[in-house]
């Protein structure tokens, strides 16, 4: 530290380039700091500094590590408290342009697996950014001394030495916890499981914390199941989805949506004090929508769509400007390729024509003079020949009572189980449509992405980079994935774009189907971690979170640089 401290002197009023001779290790007295990256100027990306701290300064306990959910929750609790501090502290360092600043991944509601703050047998590593002081452009020795002697030091002296055990411990609790429901899940066939009690609607559109004074959940009687768990006496109770196609209805504003949003971020563990905590959910339930707009490439939606007037090939369609149809259609045919095992799906976000056709439209328009296989007439071959479950809300058409296995009626965000009371008012108006009868669900066609799909090159140079939660920008070409509604941190957008850049650099896409590429991304993920993807594996990694395979191939999907063949 000393060290550290008489370079800083010996730069003072120097070029603001002279801050790249600090870049090394030095040892304080609780922990080691190295600075792996120094920013060329004080506008630009702050440095990058790693803050590790021995087990012998913080002891860190056996069982917080005994499997990878307690893990990855030890992780984010110590992660929470960083970043809490982070957020409060009135940071007294001054200069220009992000001078003094101290940046930290801070977790939002849900838990992620994170290259922020990680945790070995040995040591706590966090990971944090800083903007080193300058005066114009000309360092500021005088401030940088105190970012290194006085606000790092108590910020790691807030929060990774002030939380304490047995607030580390009940998140570990929580996770095993959730592990249990979850393995009870797999064993009973249930694709959710929303505990009563639950908190599930949010503040607002653009807040993910819970809305105060909202409705607990309640579950039906008739759905209503009791899970043991560990580290609780009392069983948990609440409603079980089973496997198979559940409807979601009710009027509007009573809060269909609201609980299929809950579904849908269930794949996703969540903290204490969420209100979703025990709101979990299959962890290859996909979300799928209508997508005006999008790139299509090469994907075989002829279970949906066929004979289009222009004689277009739909078994592997192509198209840079999607309909709402066929954009649904593609989004469903994609994630089965990706191992989606259940669909939600919400009407309002839907192309009506590719959902249903009534009777009426039936007669007007004959079956040779249209394209599309609604969803209604494929729902139960998914069911029954793929075992691919969905969970659809539905408040305008009742002739998906005719497909389901349960219906839940929402009313004023309290749920009903209806099921019988729907198959009697299908026994009392029988369905006038015509059902088409189907040949077989075709087989899910696997599609190999070509190495030349990835064209990073910029200026000579592979380059990659995160713009935001839903856009990449791949050398000099954009990736806008604005739908992709289950991808919910920025760090997991970044990750993304590591591994993107890591298949270019390794080849990773060659003669790989996009199958094999997720399987193998997702066993580097388990076996070697984030940080494997990324250049410089052993310094700072860089704000990363874990995404999962389906938001990966969702992206994939999107490129419009993509050459896509069939297998």
């Amino acid at each position: 530290m000393k060290n550290l401290l008489r370079q800083l002197r010996q730069l003072d009023n120097k070029s603001y380039k002279g801050y790249k001779s600090i870049q090394g290790h030095y040892k304080f007295e609780e922990y080691d700091l190295y600075i792996d990256y120094v920013q060329g100027d004080p506008f630009a990306t702050p440095s990058k500094i790693r803050v590790v701290i021995p087990d012998s300064k913080r002891p860190i306990r056996a069982k917080w590590l005994t499997t990878s959910m307690r893990k990855t929750a030890v992780e984010d609790a110590f992660a929470r408290a960083v970043g809490k501090e982070t957020g409060k502290q009135a940071f007294s360092v001054k200069g220009s342009g992000k001078s003094g600043m101290i940046f930290f991944d801070r977790p939002g509601q849900e838990v992620l697996e994170r290259t922020a703050l990680q945790i070995s047998p040995k040591m706590i590593t966090v990971c944090i950014s800083v903007g080193l002081p300058a005066n114009g452009r000309r360092i500021n020795a005088r401030e940088a001394e105190k970012l290194f002697a006085t606000e790092i030091p108590a910020l790691i002296k807030n929060s990774v030495f002030n939380i304490t055990d047995k607030e580390i411990e009940a998140a570990m609790k929580l996770a095993d916890q959730q592990e249990a429901i979850r393995h009870e899940m797999n064993q009973q066939n249930w694709i959710a499981f929303i505990a009563n009690g639950s908190l599930l609607p949010r503040e607002s559109g653009i807040r993910n914390t819970p809305l105060k004074h909202a409705v607990p959940f309640q579950s039906p009687k008739a759905s209503e199941v009791c899970i043991i768990i560990p580290h609780q006496e009392q069983p948990l109770k609440g409603m079980a989805v089973k496997k198979g196609i559940t409807l979601i209805v009710g009027g509007g504003y009573h809060g269909k949506s609201t609980l299929l949003k809950a579904i849908e971020r269930g794949v996703y563990d969540h903290t204490k004090g969420d209100g979703r905590e025990y709101v979990l959910t299959d962890p290859d339930a996909v979300k799928i929508r209508a997508e005006d707009g999008r790139q299509v490439t090469a994907v075989n939606i002829s279970p949906f769509i066929n004979n289009l007037p222009n004689a277009q090939d739909t078994t592997s369609f192509s198209t840079e400007n999607a309909s709402g149809s066929t954009s649904q259609a593609a989004n469903v045919m994609e994630a089965l390729e990706a191992g989606a095992t259940t669909l939600l799906i919400d009407e309002d976000t839907s192309a009506t024509n590719f959902m249903i056709r009534d009777y009426r439209m039936h007669q007007l328009v004959s079956r040779e003079k249209e394209p599309i296989t609604p969803f209604i007439d494929r729902i139960k071959q998914l069911s029954d020949h793929l075992g691919v479950s969905a969970i659809l809300v539905m408040g305008g058409s009742g002739d998906y009572f005719s497909a389901a296995d349960s219906v839940i009626m929402m009313d004023e965000y309290v749920p009903y189980d209806v099921t019988e009371r729907a198959r009697a008012i299908l026994e009392e108006h029988p369905i006038q449509r015509q059902v088409v009868a189907q040949s077989d669900f075709n087989a899910v066609t696997n599609r190999i992405f070509q190495p030349q799909s990835l064209k990073l090159e910029k200026a000579s140079r592979m380059k990659i980079q995160a713009k935001g939660l839903h856009q990449i920008i791949m050398g000099k070409t954009p990736i806008n994935f604005d739908f992709t509604e289950q991808l919910i941190d920025l760090s997991q957008t970044r990750m993304i774009a590591e591994m993107i850049h890591y298949m270019a650099r390794t080849n990773a896409l060659k003669h790989k189907t996009l199958k094999e590429v997720l399987d193998g991304i997702e066993n580097q993920l388990n076996d070697s971690g984030l940080a494997s993807f990324t250049v410089f594996k052993s310094e700072h990694p860089g704000d990363l979170a874990r995404p999962r395979r389906h938001e990966i191939a969702a992206v994939l999907n999107r490129m419009r640089t993509a050459i896509v063949k069939q297998k």
